[in-house]
C-alpha cells in the first residue's frame, strides 16, 4: 500500500494550481498512480473523490465515487479511475455542498452542473462517454477542476458560503460560518 501526502491550500497553493497533462497510455506507471490515488483516497475515509495534482502527480487521472441516490441521501460507490476526463456538456447549474480534501475541515456551497457529459477512458484503456447527473456530476466536475488547478474555493460566490462542522451543546453536527471562525 502506497499512501502519498495529500497537498494541502495554501501551503501548497502552487502546486494545487498547476495544470495538468494528458495520459499518452493507460501503462503500468499510469496504474501505479491509479493505485496511488486509491491507496491515498482510502486513508482518507471521508473523501468521495481525489485527483492526482492533490498528490503532485500532474497527469489528467481522477478517482470518483460514484454514487446511487436512495431515502433522500447519497451514498458513494467505489472509487473508479477517469482518465484524460473531458466534459463535452454541462448543465443544470445550482448550488450544493462542496469540500476537499486539500482543504481539511472547509466546507462550501458552490454553483455547478447538476448534469454533465463526460468523455475520456477507464483504468483499462477503454473510452467512455457517460452522463453524470445530480451529486454525481459535483463529485465528477469537481476533481476535473482540479485537472486545470481549479479549486472549489474559486466557484463560491462569497465568503459567507463557507463553513466549517461543530458539534453543538446537543450533540448535534452544525455549519458555523468560516468567517466567524476567524
Amino acid at each position: 500500500m502506497t499512501t502519498r501526502k495529500i497537498l494541502i491550500y495554501p501551503e501548497q497553493q502552487d502546486e494545487l494550481r498547476k495544470p495538468s497533462t494528458s495520459v499518452d497510455a493507460v501503462n503500468r506507471p499510469v496504474r501505479r498512480i491509479i493505485r496511488d490515488l486509491r491507496d491515498t483516497l482510502e486513508a482518507h475515509g471521508n473523501g468521495v473523490g481525489l485527483a492526482a495534482p492533490q498528490i503532485n502527480i500532474h497527469q489528467n487521472i481522477v478517482l470518483v465515487c460514484v454514487g446511487t441516490e436512495s431515502e433522500g441521501g447519497w451514498q458513494a460507490g467505489p472509487p473508479r479511475a477517469l482518465i484524460n476526463p473531458q466534459i463535452t456538456l454541462e448543465r443544470d447549474e445550482r448550488k450544493d455542498f462542496d469540500g476537499c480534501l486539500s482543504f481539511p475541515g472547509l466546507y462550501g456551497e458552490t454553483i455547478r452542473p447538476h448534469y454533465i457529459q463526460v468523455v475520456g477512458q477507464d483504468e483499462n484503456g477503454q473510452a467512455f462517454d457517460e452522463i453524470f447527473e445530480g451529486f454525481n456530476a459535483v463529485v465528477v466536475h469537481h476533481e476535473i477542476d482540479h485537472l486545470k488547478g481549479v479549486l472549489f474555493i474559486d466557484r463560491l460566490q462569497t465568503v459567507e458560503d463557507l463553513y466549517t462542522l461543530q458539534e453543538n451543546e446537543r450533540g448535534e453536527i452544525t455549519k458555523v460560518p468560516f468567517y466567524l471562525k476567524r
